[in-house]
């Protein structure tokens, strides 16, 4: 009597991997992962690798999570793999007060985001 199990939201050839609660704005990881959208897993894994942004490095993690759930769970041809879909939301935003001169204070935004990869493979044509 336990609960009904979802059906699988993704498609056949692709697959999924996500990262909650990045230290860093939604707008500058959007950045990032703009110069992945629809490349080859090989091209932006380069891209991610000489990248300056600091983020950059947890975007090829969640890459590189993303291919190896398409080999291992779903027995896709990393070769043929594309990134097919990157989204970048919000999380929480943590406020903190930093201390200024003449005894006033300043507002302190900590802002966090998520991350979801999704892979795909190329259709073969013939």
């Amino acid at each position: 009597m336990g609960k009904k199990t979802l059906e699988r939201q993704l498609g056949e050839k692709e697959a999924l991997a996500r990262a909650k609660m990045l230290r860093v704005s939604p707008r500058k990881l959007s950045l990032v992962t703009g110069l992945i959208r629809n490349k080859d897993v090989g091209k932006a894994l380069a891209y991610l690798t000489f990248s300056q942004k600091r983020i950059a490095q947890e975007v090829k993690k969640v890459l590189l999570s993303a291919i190896a759930n398409a080999e291992e769970n779903h027995n896709l041809d990393i070769d043929q793999l594309y990134v097919s879909h990157v989204s970048v939301g919000k999380a929480l935003v943590m406020k903190r007060v930093q201390a200024r001169a003449r005894g006033r204070a300043a507002k302190v935004i900590k802002p966090y985001s998520n991350l979801r990869i999704i892979v795909k493979e190329r259709e073969e044509i013939a």
